[in-house]
């Protein structure tokens, strides 16, 4: 389970809140929070959005230092095993905090939230909120209601615990997006209903409900204005989202990227996580037609084997995978593809691995998230008989992991001689004439410039490969800002 502490640059001044949320009065007196962010870039959005909220009704800003902070809030993710037991170890550090400082103010959201809210309850009586991911965005309120019965005794306190599924409304109540830089993240649609038997999503994020069509493009439109160029859309099953249009009809995923398209000053577009059964001719077409769309792709299949895609309930066969990844390569050769693997599912045997790692080969992926099975509480797939050894999964994941690592280490050595659009992102910390971007493959692209161009995008022809993830350039182009 990655954990990653969330600190963006600054906070927002307190400052009235422009939706139907009560305004507060904020004290004299710095008060400092602290996101400890666990999981997918999902939880690293909503961290961001639990920021801005407390940051524009309360006035708090955000401390790399839980040491120092006045609230403690944990941002939880429940993909990997033993996710509560890392939750409740780091629970258990944080109550010595609040035995020091009986104001501070610890609060548990995300999936773990969602999935052990009555455990967390019994087990850490301390946390003082619980809050689902569809529900952080009543974070002001449950905050009023935790300051004002501070000075009630013990016994007529009351739990703060919303882990409810309010489908879309928490985007109703979530302040404008505060803009870092030049990518930014929009998260389209919640939850998932493809119920693939060893997931726990639907059960902690509820099933796909769409973003209205109107809120999205306004809230990029925004962003764009604001300087972002570079845009990733986010859902836990991204190309399947079906969002209200105006008129009452819908939009489908493939409208969408078009019409965001149409954005002035949006030059590139990423999208995560998506699903092969949503993964359509019209899809694909998009690559062909809007060059704002990266030659990246991130799309999961869990397995190469069929027997296992069928154990998983995944609904697709591997021939139908191979055959979208051959369209889409047709129309974008230089096409980079990423996925997920799990690695010793119930019932794989060595036949099925073999598959898998065979595909892997074929397939040529340049990155992967790749993990030894993890049995699930409540999923179907933790009913299911398992019996290879956990050394046989450590062997075969690690089987799959240089492969892809050795794949991706020859992409990188591809690009020299090769010119790449890079992203400008930021002047080197070491050297000023030193510019860092992006490139659609995500690889970072340094290289000899003005700090003026910052922001801006460029052709580059790699000069020099320094690591797996770092090459050096020579500018051909400078494109004109998007704007």
């Amino acid at each position: 389970m990655t954990v990653q502490t969330f600190i963006p640059n600054g906070a927002k001044a307190a400052s009235e809140n422009t939706v139907t949320q009560p305004t507060h009065t904020t004290d004299v007196s710095i008060k400092k929070l602290y996101i400890e962010t666990q999981g997918c870039q999902m939880n690293e959005y909503d961290s961001h959005r639990m920021a801005d909220l407390l940051g524009d009704s309360h006035g708090y800003i955000l401390t790399s230092n839980p040491n120092e902070a006045d609230i403690l809030l944990m941002n939880t993710c429940s993909i990997r095993e033993k996710a509560q037991e890392k939750v409740f170890s780091e629970l258990g550090r944080w109550r010595k905090l609040k035995d020091k400082n009986p104001d501070l103010v610890i609060g548990v959201g995300g999936c773990v939230a969602s999935q052990e809210g009555d455990n967390i309850q019994k087990r850490a009586p301390y946390v003082d909120m619980i809050f689902g991911p569809q529900t952080l965005h009543r974070l002001p309120q449950m905050l009023d209601q935790h300051n004002a019965q501070v000075e009630k005794p013990k016994k007529d306190k009351i739990k703060l615990v919303d882990i409810s599924f309010p489908d879309i409304e928490k985007f109703d109540f979530l302040p404008e997006p505060r803009v870092e830089g030049f990518k930014a993240f929009v998260s389209i649609m919640e939850g998932c209903s493809k119920y693939c038997s060893f997931c726990v999503v639907p059960y902690t994020r509820g099933e796909e409900v769409s973003r209205p069509l109107d809120d999205v493009l306004a809230e990029i439109a925004g962003l764009a204005e604001k300087g972002v160029r570079e845009i990733s859309l986010l859902g836990q099953n991204v190309n399947g989202y079906r969002g209200e249009t105006f008129e009452g009809g819908i939009c489908t995923f493939p409208e969408l990227l078009r019409l965001v398209a149409e954005i002035p000053g949006i030059g590139r577009l990423r999208y995560t996580t998506s699903h092969p059964l949503e993964f359509s001719d019209e899809l694909i077409q998009c690559y062909e037609d809007l060059p704002q769309m990266v030659s990246h792709l991130h799309l999961p299949v869990q397995s190469g084997s069929n027997d296992v895609l069928k154990a998983m309930k995944r609904n697709h066969t591997i021939d139908v995978y191979i055959d979208k990844i051959a369209k889409l390569r047709k129309i974008r050769p230089d096409m980079h593809l990423s996925s997920d693997f799990i690695i010793g599912f119930p019932g794989e045997t060595d036949e099925n691995f073999a598959e898998t790692l065979q595909f892997i080969k074929d397939l040529d992926f340049d990155h992967s998230y790749s993990f030894v099975y993890s049995k699930r509480p409540g999923t179907p797939a933790s009913d299911l008989p398992d019996t290879t050894p956990e050394q046989v999964k450590k062997e075969r994941l690690a089987q799959v992991q240089k492969v892809i690592k050795q794949s991706s280490i020859e992409k990188t050595d591809a690009m020299l001689g090769k010119i790449e659009r890079v992203l400008i992102e930021k002047v080197s910390d070491q050297d000023p004439n030193i510019l860092i971007g992006t490139a659609d493959n995500t690889r970072l692209v340094t290289f000899v410039g003005d700090a003026s161009w910052v922001g801006r995008f460029a052709e580059i022809e790699i000069t020099e490969i320094k690591t797996l993830n770092f090459v050096y350039g020579e500018l051909l182009n400078l494109e004109p800002d998007v704007a």
